[in-house]
């Protein structure tokens, strides 16, 4: 009785060596297997060998990868290649982790699922990279072509037209960045992106003018007139003297800086002072600002004279002089920073 459980547990040990021996050789002869269920940037690779999984790979990507990428807006099109960009796949590292996946598991587990029929159900990312600095700079490259600041409504000086606003353009360079990395990396993905990009709106519009323009003056040396706007209106004309010749009134847009109720006059440094060059006159009978001073520019402003035969001509040393009792009315309507156009 002994002996013969002796030969019944000898036997069993056999028949059990046997099976492990056998699933280690099968084991062993599938180690370069990809198991079944296992894909590789959506490409089913189960049953393949690692050498006939980096072929279809390879092949699967290569027409996708080699395409040029595109951004567009509008009728715009900015175009890169692929060599370019720097693409490469890579398809050995993908295939390896493949493998590993359907390696996982002890060696029963292993075997039982390949003579069962079973699935590992895997999925291995496509692995793609790219030159960062290349999609940076087609970044920069549609930035600089779409980008448009919003341009505020203005006015046209001297005639006061009203110039429209216009709405900006503004790419959104991050998330450009991100869908053309998507594209780039995620087989599938078109390679045709759209630029995104916000409208930007302009602080001042067409209906805002007038308020930005409260007080506007402007002088017509031509026709020896200072007028003055409100709210973009024409509500009063002055008659007054202009810069004779060698002395013109400055022309262009400037700003009134300064202002003064009987003023002080610094005499400037120049041929045409004589002995007052460089002196300060102050109010009275010897000085020729009279009532009010207006300041424009460089020594140059508005005032009043009692020369009033000087009005309607060519006249003063670059000054507008103005009637006293003009000067003095205009003086309270205008503010230190109020435009004044010199045409």
């Amino acid at each position: 009785m002994r002996q013969k459980s002796f030969i019944f547990v000898a036997v069993l040990l056999l028949v059990l060596v046997g099976g492990a021996v056998a699933a280690y050789a099968y084991d062993s002869s599938r180690d370069d297997v990809i198991a079944e269920g296992v894909t590789v940037a959506g490409v089913d690779v189960g049953g393949m060998r690692i050498g006939e999984a980096r072929r279809v790979i390879g092949r699967e990507l290569r027409r996708p990868l080699e395409r040029p990428i595109s951004v567009v807006h509008a009728q715009k099109r900015f175009r890169l290649s692929a060599q370019d960009a720097g693409v490469h796949a890579d398809v050995a590292g993908m295939v390896d982790e493949a493998l590993t996946k359907s390696r996982e598991g002890s060696i029963i587990s292993r075997v039982a699922r390949d003579l069962t029929g079973g699935r590992e159900n895997a999925q291995v990312p496509a692995r793609v990279t790219y030159d960062q600095q290349a999609i940076d700079a087609l970044v920069k490259r549609v930035g600089s072509s779409l980008n448009r600041k919003a341009r505020d409504a203005e006015v046209d000086f001297p005639s006061l037209a009203k110039v429209k606003e216009r709405n900006g353009v503004a790419v959104r360079a991050d998330l450009l960045r991100q869908r053309l990395a998507q594209a780039l990396t995620v087989p599938g993905v078109g390679r045709r992106v759209r630029a995104p990009a916000r409208i930007t709106r302009p602080k001042v519009t067409q209906t805002q003018l007038a308020d930005k323009y409260p007080v506007v003056l402007v002088a017509d040396r031509t026709n020896f007139k200072l007028r003055l706007y409100k709210q973009l209106t024409l509500v009063k004309e002055y008659i007054v003297a202009v810069g004779a010749v060698g002395f013109a009134t400055p022309a262009g847009l400037y700003h009134i800086q300064n202002k003064a109720v009987n003023p002080t006059w610094t005499v400037p440094n120049s041929d045409w002072a004589g002995d007052l060059a460089g002196k300060v006159v102050p109010p009275g009978p010897d000085n020729p600002l009279k009532a009010r001073w207006l300041g424009i520019f460089d020594g140059a402003g508005i005032h009043g004279t009692e020369e009033t035969y000087t009005l309607g001509t060519a006249a003063s040393h670059g000054c507008l002089r103005m009637a006293i009792p003009d000067v003095i009315e205009l003086y309270d309507q205008v503010q230190v920073g109020t435009p004044i156009y010199i045409a």
